[in-house]
């Protein structure tokens, strides 16, 4: 598995996004133990959770848990498996999602994930949403604290614009270790925190990072594009999307979501795809075009 950095640990270029697992759709626990074995088969060894990812108001923390589960009961070696987990947002139990940046509330958040994760310190703790009800820089100083009291070991942001990402950078004395955006061949909108993070160094985890692209219709010009390079390759669209963005920039680590061990498969194969520059040029330049 080709790695990649965040912060001053190693991981598997793609990771995997434990969220379909645990809201709507889930599915049993044993296919989504079964995903996240299959994906430490592939050498996935980056896991990327959420509190707020759950359904009902009393099953709050239910991905940290299954994830949790899944790596005690794995039977290989998960030393080197960074599971990185948010707090901010949560789910109140009615299918909507709401905010909480204060400090107080973060502080005791990332407790009671680790207790979750059953972790001493979380490897990598993300600030999920900004809350327009509190300055971000108080949010953002409640993950300072965490790191420096070593509840967790690493520090990240999510959502976040590129004025965002400075302040937090500097909130954090330069500790800032990674972005989670939303970016897609579908949604692009975050190209310039992906690539100012590239500057930075700083690694960027998009989200959503197949944006629907297997299915037909969904992108017009875009999904044609995708799809002509996967069949010239004779590979999957959502390998190509993948491959696309581990292309435009080091620091890029996508985490496809994933709740069946053959999607999650199918992903991890993105590292081993090299497209040509005419290629990223050309899957690139669709969105300036449509």
């Amino acid at each position: 598995m080709q790695q990649r950095t965040i912060g001053t640990r190693s991981v598997s270029a793609v990771g995997l996004g434990g969220m379909p697992m645990s809201i709507e759709g889930r599915p049993d626990e044993a296919r989504s133990i079964a995903t996240i074995h299959a994906a430490l088969d592939a050498g996935v060894t980056l896991i990327d959770t959420a509190d707020a990812y759950h359904l009902h108001a009393d099953d709050v923390g239910h991905n940290e848990e299954l994830i949790a589960r899944a790596i005690r009961s794995y039977g290989g070696d998960t030393s080197a498996v960074l599971v990185a987990t948010k707090g901010g947002h949560l789910r109140p139990g009615d299918g909507t999602w709401t905010r909480n940046g204060r400090p107080e509330y973060l502080k005791e958040a990332a407790k009671a994930s680790a207790r979750r994760l059953g972790v001493d310190a979380i490897g990598l703790y993300q600030f999920h949403r900004p809350d327009p009800d509190v300055p971000y820089a108080d949010s953002v100083g409640a993950i300072r604290d965490l790191l420096d009291e070593g509840v967790i070991e690493m520090a990240g942001i999510s959502n976040a614009n590129i004025a965002q990402i400075d302040e937090a950078d500097e909130i954090l004395g330069g500790r800032l270790v990674s972005v989670q955006n939303q970016f897609s061949p579908a949604f692009r909108s975050s190209l310039g925190e992906l690539e100012h993070c590239a500057e930075l160094g700083i690694a960027f985890l998009p989200w959503s990072p197949l944006g629907g692209i297997g299915r037909a219709g969904d992108m017009g010009r875009q999904h044609v594009a995708f799809r002509e390079v996967a069949d010239a390759h004779g590979v999957s669209p959502q390998q190509v999307a993948l491959a696309w963005e581990l292309a435009l920039a080091p620091v890029v680590i996508p985490i496809p979501g994933a709740s069946r061990p053959e999607s999650i498969r199918d992903s991890v194969r993105a590292v081993e795809l090299v497209l040509a520059a005419d290629e990223v040029d050309a899957l690139s330049g669709v969105s300036r075009a449509a």
